[in-house]
């Protein structure tokens, strides 16, 4: 702050991760995004007590608060319950920086170094899928929206790339933030014009409740369809604002553009290796969203089930830049997605419409509306390898075969270019329809 002249940041980000600076990492292009619209940006990565959140004093405008790119509990612990002695995203490997359930011991660290602070907003894949009640496997019962636990102001669920700036520049601006699309806030009075979910206690009582709570949480997830959503929660109201809209092809593309370093904090590379990074280094994301909608899966209402994605420019020019990187080979490690051959083609009547409520894309079988296609994703792995300084670049992403068998016109050409030149040995098929 000093060398940059800053008195006080206007936000300050905190996260459960140690700080990578690259496009597949949430708390960092949040960072990139709100810099490049002019705000003064701190991030504390993996805060370990008083001193730690104090470092950079108080924002002007708010605190933004992540558990990291995975929810601290499935990172902290496997299914066996058993704790987890390795963490990727932590200096060294070993899992001892990121707390358990961090969105609330992070809020109420800064509650108790700072009275009265800014606004607190939560964010990132942990509040995003605990925004509502919720069944939490590690304590085996149901939890409550996650804002209320934490004593936070706000959450901005989902992709949160646009509503953030928006969010931002409200506060900057001394407007109401309450009516922006993609938030989460308390009330004390519940708003009758929208869908009013079974309460929190009601669903404790009654699993059929919380199944039908849940049924119209998830119905209410598309932006152009969603409604808002209110849930009474012990005498006050979770208040869900309808999602904020997916981005265009042009914004991701000025999103991919950021200059982001690919590489760790200087204070974080000095602890030790973060193996993430070496995963993610020299990556693309070619699209965000899944229409696969499998039930272990957060992808649905976290990106969205409708597919969007970058142009093949944007892709080109980001595996170019790699060139500049004095560590990159000419190996790209992954060219891919949630699903790594979605990429380019979306249903016509969901773009317009949102997706339907009655039927899925994929299951029991594909919709004739889905337009299967890989012709676009093959003339880009084509133009990635004619790259001069490309070596090989993989597909690392999971592939669906069911798209393949699909996709009469070009599924079998797909698969042979993939298995020729985009392989590592072992396909990965996603597993989602075996």
């Amino acid at each position: 702050m000093r060398a940059l002249g800053w008195e006080k940041c206007d936000i300050i980000l905190v996260s459960a991760d140690a700080y990578i600076d690259s496009p597949f990492m949430g708390v960092a292009v949040i960072g990139r995004v709100l810099e490049n619209e002019g705000f003064k940006v701190g991030i504390i990565a993996q805060p370990m007590d008083e001193k730690d959140i104090s470092k950079l004093g108080e924002p002007r405008l708010f605190w933004g608060v992540s558990g990291g790119s995975v929810d601290s509990m499935v990172s902290n612990y496997t299914a066996s319950k058993k704790f987890r002695n390795q963490d990727d995203y932590t200096p060294g490997g070993k899992n001892t920086k990121r707390p358990d359930r961090a969105s609330i011991v992070y809020t109420n660290l800064i509650r108790r170094v700072f009275k009265n602070t800014a606004p607190i907003m939560l964010g990132g894949i942990e509040a995003s899928l605990r925004r509502i009640t919720h069944y939490d496997f590690w304590s085996n019962k149901l939890r409550r929206p996650l804002i209320f636990d934490a004593k936070a102001d706000f959450i901005l669920y989902g992709m949160s790339d646009e509503s953030i700036v928006n969010f931002a520049k409200a506060l900057d601006g001394d407007k109401n933030v309450n009516n922006l699309r993609g938030l989460c806030y308390i009330s004390k009075e519940p708003n009758k014009n929208y869908l009013s979910l079974p309460s929190f206690s009601s669903c404790v009582k009654d699993y059929l409740a919380f199944m039908d709570m849940f049924d119209i949480f998830y119905q209410n997830n598309d932006p152009k369809s969603a409604k808002g959503l209110c849930q009474e929660v012990d005498g006050r109201y979770l208040i869900q604002n309808p999602p904020a809209p997916y981005l265009s092809k042009e914004a991701m593309d000025e999103v991919a553009a950021l200059p982001f370093t690919l590489e760790a904090h200087p204070l974080d590379a000095q602890q030790g290796e973060i193996r993430a990074l070496e995963t993610i280094r020299f990556s693309v994301s070619t699209h965000q969203g899944c229409y696969g909608e499998c039930n272990f899966c957060a992808i649905s209402v976290h990106q969205g089930r409708t597919v969007r994605s970058r142009s093949e420019e944007s892709i080109l020019k980001e595996i170019k830049a790699f060139e500049k990187h004095p560590k990159y080979k000419g190996i790209v490690s992954d060219i891919g997605g949630p699903t790594a051959n979605m990429y380019g083609f979306e249903c016509s009547k969901k773009l317009k419409k949102g997706v339907c409520e009655e039927k899925a894309c994929l299951f029991p079988f594909t919709c004739k509306m889905m337009p299967v296609s890989h012709e676009k994703q093959i003339n880009l792995l084509r133009k990635i390898r004619s790259l001069s300084k490309v070596r090989k670049a993989f597909i690392a992403s999971g592939v669906r075969y069911d798209l393949i068998e699909q996709d009469k016109a070009h599924g079998d050409l797909y698969l042979k270019e993939i298995l020729n030149h985009h392989i590592s040995g072992q396909m990965k098929v996603a597993p989602e329809h075996i």
